[in-house]
């Protein structure tokens, strides 16, 4: 069973500046774009990684 999350990553810091990837969330543009679409099996590889990667971040 996956732990239970926050709906979506979004710390309403938005950036992708300098690359592909959001400075707030840690999620790829791709990601942001489909977070709504995917199933439950996909948000939790997304929140795997970016959890691991040290997202979100709030102060950015």
């Amino acid at each position: 069973m996956a732990p239970v999350r926050p709906d979506t990553p979004c710390v309403a810091v938005c950036s992708t500046t300098f690359d592909e990837v959001c400075r707030g969330c840690g999620r790829t543009v791709a990601e942001v774009a489909n977070w709504v679409s995917m199933n439950a099996e996909q948000k939790e590889v997304v929140w795997q990684r970016i959890l691991a990667q040290g997202y979100p971040r709030r102060n950015t």
